[in-house]
């Protein structure tokens, strides 16, 4: 989500647009204020303690935060005329703020409640009640609801009760001056990495992202393909958050269980630079997902023309084009997602149609 922020609002800089993120201190040597484009700027204010915290203990300290930007407001002498806020906390704070400065308030969630509590798998990643409540009530009262999918939308609609003509899709962008197509064995060389067919997947360690879908696939797959490799990019973020640990743990286990020592990596989080290369050294990108709102590494792949099999949920569905720009399988099926590798890993022509179509379509 930084990144979106972070790209959205220097696009709206180079349009003229003067634009003022406001965030939470996490570091007590950063400046108050820190221009980051022509018209745009980070500002940093005191909520909590200024340094990292977990995450649910956030929201406890945003009445602090919305009276420092206030106070900077009224500091400064600053009038805006729209209120743009991201998440579901973010959201609640431009609820309040929308009381003092008059100005509507247009609110993208990226990631909903209701429907991850449908898919989670362990009782420690679901979402707590106090997030439904005040998801509720920020979709309720915002003016303009951004949805990045057409099932964001519909979740929206049928889960918080929004009236769709409040709701405007709005698709997320990919940087194409940093994700777009590399020679794939450049890309391999840059990363030290060997020949034969490349599975990729890139995202958090958690039960949620159905990386042990991709374990058992590729265990599949290795029957007829025992040059079959696999990188999991991702995790180290938090190193420590016990949960991210144990799944950490949970999944190597598996991989001893089905003897993938050998061929499957695990990669620390990467800085999106190093990011495009991981994508154009790979065959495919394997997203099996149990809930997406809308999977910006699909759309970053799909920009190296790197062909996508991704779940059958949520954004990924109206992202990755079935039989044109990679495939979609149903949440957690072993056989479907194998069928799907397997089909692309062995038909080069295939594979080169579907990789041209897939660097068409995140350019659109």
């Amino acid at each position: 989500m930084n990144v979106y922020v972070r790209e959205l609002s220097r696009q709206l800089s180079q349009h003229g647009i003067a634009v003022d993120v406001y965030t939470r201190r996490q570091d007590p040597d950063l400046p108050e204020v820190v221009e980051f484009d022509q018209h745009a700027r980070v500002i940093h204010l005191n909520a909590g303690p200024p340094a990292p915290y977990p995450k649910h203990a956030v929201f406890g300290h945003m009445p602090e935060f919305v009276s420092h930007v206030q106070s900077f407001i009224a500091r400064e002498g600053l009038q805006y005329d729209c209120l743009h806020s991201h998440y579901w906390v973010s959201g609640w704070v431009a609820l309040r703020l929308r009381q003092s400065l008059q100005v509507p308030v247009v609110h993208m969630s990226h990631t909903l409640g209701y429907p991850k509590n449908s898919a989670v798998q362990q009782a420690w990643e679901r979402e707590p009640p106090m997030r439904l409540q005040v998801e509720y009530e920020v979709l309720k009262h915002s003016d303009v609801l951004i949805a990045e999918s057409q099932a964001s939308k519909d979740h929206m609609v049928q889960d918080y009760g929004v009236d769709p003509a409040r709701i405007e899709i709005i698709p997320c962008g990919v940087e194409t001056s940093i994700f777009h197509p590399y020679d794939r064995q450049d890309a391999r060389q840059r990363l030290g990495l060997p020949g034969g067919p490349l599975l990729l997947f890139i995202g958090r360690l958690q039960p949620l992202k159905g990386i042990d879908t991709l374990l058992k696939c590729v265990h599949d797959v290795r029957q007829r393909h025992d040059d079959l490799r696999v990188l999991i990019v991702g995790g180290g973020v938090d190193a420590d958050d016990p949960h991210e640990r144990q799944e950490r743990e949970r999944l190597y286990t598996l991989m001893q269980e089905l003897r993938l020592d050998d061929y499957v990596r695990f990669i620390d989080a990467q800085p999106q630079e190093e990011l495009a290369y991981y994508y154009a050294a790979a065959d495919l990108l394997v997203m099996p997902s149990h809930y997406e709102s809308f999977g910006m590494v699909v759309l970053e792949a799909m920009a190296c023309g790197t062909p996508v099999v991704a779940s059958h949920v949520g954004g990924l569905a109206s992202t990755v084009l079935p039989g044109q720009t990679g495939f979609l399988a149903p949440v957690g099926d072993v056989q479907a997602f194998a069928q799907a590798v397997e089909q692309l890993i062995g038909a080069p022509e295939l594979w080169q149609s579907m990789s041209e179509a897939a660097y068409l379509r995140a350019q659109a």
